[in-house]
């Protein structure tokens, strides 16, 4: 059994869960810019995570990289308007899968961070109660990892990290002179959704706006 001063060991060493800065992000960015800079920095920041997500000694892993699942997911749905519909509703899809997997894994290690400081405090007498809850906890975060371990073999499999990298690749259309006259003259551009002006979308992945 994990007892609490190490579970809190753990704790107060693990690297928590920050969200990276964007290199080079500015209010002048095109909208199409701004979404390849960030969603590129949230992939990398997803799948960095992901080294020792299995230790269930270390259960600030799961914590830092179900974070990044979210903040991942945040992006996605921010800048919908110029990702191709067709690619970002499958990659959608399976980053709230791997969200609600980590957060499956996630319940039963604070659970049962909780469950030793509450054994720490008891008296012999509660402690048997409180050992059974534990072993009982203990059995549903083997499990929970078992099922995480089968999704991040899935992602792998699906390369997940490849669909999110050719999601944001440039379109391979040539660009108009509208927008390239617009980009001459550092016209800031279009928001998303607008009508007036806007710039026609493009075929390949990413919509320029």
């Amino acid at each position: 059994m994990i007892g609490g001063a190490e579970r809190r060991k753990w704790r107060d060493t693990a690297v928590m869960a920050k969200a990276r800065p964007i290199p080079g992000l500015t209010g002048r960015m095109s909208y199409s810019d701004a979404a390849t800079a960030t969603i590129a920095v949230r992939s990398d920041e997803l799948f960095d995570h992901a080294a020792g997500v299995l230790d269930v000694t270390n259960i600030e892993a799961v914590h830092a990289m179900r974070v990044a699942t979210r903040r991942l997911r945040s992006v996605l749905e921010f800048y919908e308007p110029c990702l191709e519909s067709e690619q970002l509703e499958p990659i959608l899809i399976q980053v709230c899968e791997l969200a609600d997997v980590l957060g499956q894994r996630r319940d039963p290690d604070v659970e049962l961070e909780a469950l030793a400081g509450f054994a720490a405090a008891a008296s012999e007498a509660e402690r048997p109660g409180i050992e059974r809850f534990i072993d009982r906890t203990s059995e549903q975060q083997q499990q929970a990892n078992a099922e995480l371990a089968q999704m991040l073999e899935q992602v792998e499999a699906d390369d997940l990290r490849g669909r999110l990298a050719a999601l944001i690749a440039p379109s391979s259309a040539a660009e108009s002179p509208a927008e390239s006259e617009a980009a001459a003259e550092g016209e800031a551009p279009n928001p998303p959704g607008a009508a007036a002006g806007a710039p026609p979308a493009k075929s390949g992945w990413l919509r320029r706006r």
